[in-house]
């Protein structure tokens, strides 16, 4: 399970500038533009102050309509640059956003499957859309709101104070009252944005694992008992935005009100001076127009914190997943293979490897050699690591040097992108995209053409099935295949191999809901072709595994026999056991 890196706001701080850096163009262009709305802001009230001074002592219609066209121009300026100041900000921060979504699913893709089995779906997915989407708000609205703020109390307090201290500083004698209580909520708000967002990628998992596995609910009639699930974690994300909201309906009402308590005491005390003469009506008008100015951003300034909060939240978050270095990658000088250098040959040396958690090895000092062309099929009994060895071949799990070699080279010290493009590798679990079937026999070669597609397909036969489908190669196969069978599923993976036309084919099982007449008929086109391709066949189908050149018994993580169909059924042992074992199934059957 991720968990969240333990970084203070300065990290965080940095993390952020990090995204801004390749934009900082616009952002400085946003923050200069604010500069220049707020410069004129702040001078709006003095010419609006004079105009009232000039007026009350001699009434002039052309110097009304004057400043009328003059507040009017200046007034449409800075709405044209506060717009220039959002687009440019904002427009950054929807880069950050494009930024942090290409690197997250980059990064995704390097790293082993391991990681996914130990991360669940839904919450990789709530975080590289909804955590984005906060680090995206961060950037254009907090960020905006904040230099805005800055920029308002930097050039209006000192104008004020110009005006008249002793009532300015009256009038914001309550801002640090303010400041004091944003600083005493930020933690909670923090920890409790953090809460709604867990609450989220939990219910996220729940609706894509049960999307995915909707045959199953119904087979097994659990609909209630998936919906109790759902409504479980709904009411806790339900409880945890209710604490939230809460919370944020506390604080900000309570900082509008301290903020609208500064108008009052300035319209209290200027009053009573313009009644006594000690200041003048444009100056007092100004001091007011001020006081309003600051008012927006300060009463703003509880959604800023808000949305901050989110921001450091979804920061930690997003930064889990980035700082997590892939396990299995190339090493410093590893050493390219070229697919039309690659023969054939295989041998492990004392392979073992343990999955973490475990105690007992899945592959316990292992030892074998395959020749270049020769089509070895793997036997033995459910969880003797059979899956384990062809997973470890394409380095799909972290095995240590000198154990696995290709050609004699080290598989680790092969680059990942040769050593795979060597392997065609059809898994037990036969996936498919959410695409057509051509699609899906062509991912490993998107430009192949489609006599290469239906050549695939026969020699996986399933090319006179797809001819029925009404649309033929076109046909949607649904999420992960759901619309086509089992065995079809893994005859179009297995022509998905084939078309790649790898070196080393290694099948998994890859034919376990195939019936054995047609997995016969496959084996024997891999045959012909054994001169340029090494077959690896993991299976539990006897019969079809007695077609091999050779067959590697496998118990509890090692070789205990090899040799030829006839040689080992006529030896005592494993083999001998399992074929009488099968021999009788078939016969029941």
């Amino acid at each position: 399970m991720l968990t969240l890196p333990k970084a203070g706001r300065s990290g965080r701080f940095r993390r952020l500038l990090a995204y801004l850096r390749p934009h900082q163009t616009k952002i400085w262009g946003g923050i200069a533009a604010l500069f220049i709305v707020n410069l004129l802001g702040t001078y709006l009230p003095l010419l609006i102050g004079t105009a009232v001074d000039e007026l009350q002592t001699k009434f002039d219609f052309q110097r009304v309509v004057f400043y009328a066209l003059l507040l009017i121009g200046l007034a449409s300026l800075m709405w044209l640059i506060r717009m220039a100041s959002r687009l440019w900000i904002f427009g950054a921060g929807r880069l950050v956003e494009f930024d942090l979504k290409q690197r997250l699913f980059e990064h995704l893709l390097r790293l082993e499957p391991s990681y996914f089995a130990e991360n669940t779906p839904g919450d990789l997915i709530s975080r590289a859309t909804s955590d984005v989407d906060n680090i995206r708000r961060l950037v254009g609205f907090a960020l905006l709101s904040a230099a805005n703020t800055v920029f308002a109390y930097g050039m209006t307090l000192p104008v004020m104070l110009a005006i008249h201290p002793g009532l300015s500083l009256g009038a914001i004698a309550v801002y640090p009252a303010v400041l004091f209580i944003v600083q005493t909520f930020s933690d909670r708000l923090r920890a409790e944005q953090l809460d709604v967002q867990q609450s989220l990628s939990e219910l996220s998992d729940l609706i894509q694992e049960d999307m995915s596995g909707i045959a199953l609910i119904k087979i097994y009639g659990q609909e209630a008992n998936e919906q109790r699930q759902f409504q479980q974690l709904n009411q806790d994300l339900l409880r945890n935005n209710l604490v939230l909201a809460k919370t944020r309906n506390i604080l900000f009402p309570l900082l509008g009100g301290m903020v609208s308590f500064s108008l009052l005491i300035l319209l209290w005390f200027g009053s009573r001076m313009i009644a006594a003469h000690t200041i003048q009506v444009g100056d007092f008008i100004a001091l007011l127009l001020y006081i309003e100015r600051l008012i927006f951003p300060t009463a703003l300034l509880g959604f800023t914190i808000t949305t901050y909060q989110r921001g450091e939240v979804s920061i930690d978050r997003i930064e889990a997943i980035l700082s997590v270095e892939p396990r299995i990658k190339d090493a410093p000088d590893a050493i390219a293979l070229p697919r039309d250098r690659v023969q054939g040959h295989l041998c492990c040396q004392d392979l073992t490897f343990t999955y973490p958690n475990r105690s007992t090895p899945a592959l316990n000092h292992l030892s074998f050699e395959i020749q270049a062309g020769e089509m070895v099929a793997i036997v033995g009994p459910i969880g003797c690591g059979k899956s384990t060895l062809a997973s470890a071949l394409p380095r799909l799990l972290e095995i240590a040097p000198n154990q696995i070699f290709l050609d004699g080279i080290d598989i680790t010290r092969l680059r990942l992108a040769d050593l795979r493009g060597a392997i065609a590798y059809v898994p037990q679990e036969s996936f498919l995209f959410s695409t057509t079937i051509k699609n899906n026999i062509r991912y490993g070669e998107p430009d192949a053409t489609e006599l290469k597609v239906i050549a695939a397909a026969s020699q996986a036969q399933i090319h006179k099935e797809v001819l029925n489908f009404p649309q033929q190669y076109e046909t949607l196969v649904g999420e992960r295949g759901i619309t086509l069978s089992g065995g079809q599923r893994q005859r179009t993976a297995l022509a998905r191999a084939l078309l790649v036309e790898a070196p080393i084919l290694v099948l998994d099982d890859a034919l376990a809901s195939v019936d054995n007449q047609t997995a016969s008929q496959i084996l024997q086109a891999l045959r012909e072709q054994r001169r340029t391709r090494t077959v690896l066949f993991i299976s539990h189908q006897l019969s079809a595994a007695a077609t091999c050149d050779r067959i590697l018994v496998m118990d509890k993580g090692r070789i205990v026999q090899q040799g030829t169909h006839n040689e080992l059924v006529a030896t005592a042992g494993l083999y001998q056991s399992l074929w009488e074992q099968y021999q009788l199934e078939s016969s029941l059957a």
